[in-house]
């Protein structure tokens, strides 16, 4: 119903095509962004497997999105050995 609707207003306003083509694509970029996210090493979806996944993460791991020119296996570790 919403489809159609779309499909009349743009056959009446060609002008609207580009608009509905620029929100489909932005909301279908926010969407797999948001599966990205939901899928990261930070969320548990099961926590009767796994509770604390984060303790199976190495000392070196990158936790910022971007770091440039920057070696993360020479840091100084600032945490007890177990």
């Amino acid at each position: 119903m919403i489809f159609r609707t779309a499909v009349e207003h743009a056959k009446k306003h060609p002008g609207l095509i580009p608009q509905f083509f620029f929100i489909c694509l932005g909301m279908g970029g926010a969407t797999l962004y948001l599966l990205r996210l939901a899928k990261g090493p930070h969320v548990i979806w099961n926590k009767t497997n796994n509770p604390e996944p984060w303790n199976k993460l190495d000392p070196t791991y990158q936790y910022k999105f971007v770091a440039i020119e920057q070696d993360y296996k020479s840091l100084k570790k600032e945490g007890p050995d177990f």
